[in-house]
């Protein structure tokens, strides 16, 4: 979807895709754009209410070339990985991990979350890294949700996830310059996107909000022109995610949980995968096989 106005470059509506447990919206990559600033990936997970004997269970897989954050607004994730961190993230909270060279990670429902009736809501994304630190070493931090900077004024309330602007600095580790927060906006109020982010994006979660005359409904990510400061407003209570940052150098190759921006490297993790030289998660001995294609 092309949109024509002054201010927006494109609008990609996300394709939902069912990742077994339940469907998500993936926003990231896609035919209109493949990344905003770092962002390669994007996926609104639910929110969707597990009934009994239901639950998420993303059992070990790999990555390369890329940071992962998971954010939440309702339920609880339990994140394990093969440098040995076990950390349940819940709403408010950052687990950022940098895959680099290679990582793997799983991602569960802890116990208190497999009664029956848990809730789960949130968006995981990822991030490209830049050229130099493709190939740097794994690692792994957990902020506490007292620890993201918040404005709390009227009609606004934003946590800076990571980066600097509003005269906030988040100390959320970064690779490249991000730029990603949570935004809830009451009906009828506005906010600006500053022009020094370069790329700049909105995405929709829920509500609605009007920019440039048109207005947007939950599930669109809204990809903003550079170059001027960008205001918009809420036409109705609304909850969005502002994401974007430094451009990067070129186009990424993704295969599955793999990205890279060269293809070699990407076979290469295909046959390490396959024959077993990824790293292990202590305690848990099950694994995603290689897919077929």
């Amino acid at each position: 979807m092309t949109a024509s106005h002054e201010f927006i470059e494109t609008v990609v509506v996300p394709r939902v895709k069912d990742i077994g447990d339940f469907e998500v919206r993936r926003a990231l990559p896609a035919r209109e754009r493949q990344m905003v600033g770092p962002f390669i990936f994007f996926d609104q997970m639910g929110p969707v209410t597990f009934g009994n004997g239901q639950a998420m269970d993303v059992r070990p897989h790999p990555h390369i070339g890329i940071s992962t954050i998971t954010w939440l607004f309702e339920g609880a994730i339990r994140h394990q990985d093969s440098l040995g961190y076990d950390i349940v993230i819940r709403p408010g909270e950052v687990n950022w991990m940098t895959a680099g060279r290679g990582i793997v990670h799983s991602e569960r429902s802890p116990h208190s979350e497999r009664n029956g009736g848990a809730v789960l809501a949130g968006i995981q994304a990822w991030m490209a890294l830049p050229l130099e630190k493709e190939e740097i070493e794994p690692a792994f931090y957990h902020y506490d949700a007292d620890e993201i900077p918040h404005i709390d004024d009227t009609g606004v309330q934003l946590s800076l996830i990571a980066g600097a602007a509003y005269g906030l600095i988040s100390p959320v580790h970064t690779e490249s310059e991000t730029f990603y927060a949570e935004l809830l906006l009451a009906g009828g109020s506005n906010f600006m996107i500053p022009a020094e982010i370069e790329e700049r994006g909105i995405y929709v979660y829920s509500g609605s909000i009007i920019l440039g005359g048109q207005t947007f409904q939950a599930g669109s990510l809204v990809v903003l022109k550079p170059g001027a400061d960008i205001t918009f407003t809420a036409e109705s209570d609304c909850l969005c995610m502002l994401l974007g940052g430094a451009a990067m150098e070129g186009h990424r190759h993704l295969w599955w949980n793999l990205v890279s921006s060269r293809r070699e490297r990407i076979e290469q993790a295909k046959t390490d995968w396959r024959e077993g030289r990824f790293g292990k998660i202590s305690g848990d001995e099950e694994y995603i096989p290689l897919p077929e294609s």
